[in-house]
C-alpha cells in the first residue's frame, strides 16, 4: 500500500502535515517514546515503511534519511512510572502530546496512528494502521522506535544482567528468566505490568 494519505490534505490546500506515532507500548521496562514528524511536501523514499517490517539496519538508515530530511520533528518520552501512574494508553497519548508541543514549525493537520488526541484548532484525523497509510506517521514510527532502541542500549549498560540490548525490554524468555532471577529494577520495570507483578508478589 502506498504511504501517501497526506496526499488527501495537500489536494485541499494544505502544505504542513504532522504524523504522530509512539513506540513502546508492549514492553515491561523503560519509557513509551512518540515522535511528531513534519516532512516536505514532494519528500518520497522506498526505505519509508511501518517500523514494524524493518531490519534493525533498515531503520537506522531511514531515521538518518528523516532526520535529515524532516522540516521538523519532536520527541516525547513517558517513565515507566508515569506509565505506572496513567496506565499505557493514557502515556502514549500523553508521550503524543509532548511530541507536538516540541514542534517549532507550523502545521495545520494532525495525523496519528489510532490515537485521538485532539490538541489544537487545525484538522486532525485518527488513521487505523495509520504507519502502513501514511509516510509522515510511517516516518515518526522509525523515530519513534529508534529513538527507544538507543534508550534501551543504554540501560543495558547500566544493567547488562538482563539483556535489553537484545529484547528492548519486551517480554522474551531471555527477559522473563532475569526478571525471576533478579527481581525487577527499580524505576526501570513498568509495576503493573502483569510478568512484573507476579515476580513483586513472590
Amino acid at each position: 500500500m502506498a504511504l501517501n494519505y497526506e496526499k488527501k490534505y495537500y489536494d485541499q490546500g494544505f502544505s504542513f502535515v504532522v504524523g504522530i506515532d509512539e513506540a513502546g507500548r508492549g514492553p515491561l521496562l523503560g519509557p513509551v517514546v512518540a515522535c511528531a514528524l513534519i516532512l516536505p511536501k514532494d519528500f518520497s523514499s522506498d526505505l519509508i515503511d511501518d517500523s514494524k517490517k524493518l531490519s534493525q539496519k533498515k531503520k537506522e538508515q531511514a531515521y538518518k534519511l528523516l532526520i535529515a530530511n524532516a522540516l521538523d520533528y519532536g520527541i516525547g518520552i513517558v517513565s515507566s512510572q508515569e506509565i505506572d501512574e496513567l496506565n499505557i494508553y493514557q502515556a502514549s497519548r500523553l508521550a503524543m502530546i509532548k511530541a507536538l508541543k516540541a514542534l517549532k514549525h507550523h502545521y495545520e493537520v494532525i495525523l496519528t496512528d489510532a490515537m485521538s488526541i485532539p490538541f489544537e484548532n487545525v484538522s486532525f484525523e485518527a488513521l487505523i494502521k495509520g504507519d502502513q497509510k501514511a509516510q509522515c506517521i510511517a516516518g515518526a514510527s522509525i523515530i519513534a522506535k529508534v529513538t527507544r532502541d538507543r534508550l534501551m542500549e543504554e540501560l543495558d549498560a547500566q544493567y547488562p544482567l538482563y539483556g535489553i540490548k537484545s529484547h528492548k525490554g519486551y517480554p522474551t524468555r531471555k527477559h522473563l528468566k532475569a526478571l525471576k532471577e533478579f527481581g525487577p529494577i527499580k524505576g526501570v520495570h513498568r509495576y503493573t505490568y502483569r510478568p512484573v507483578k507476579k515476580v513483586l508478589k513472590k
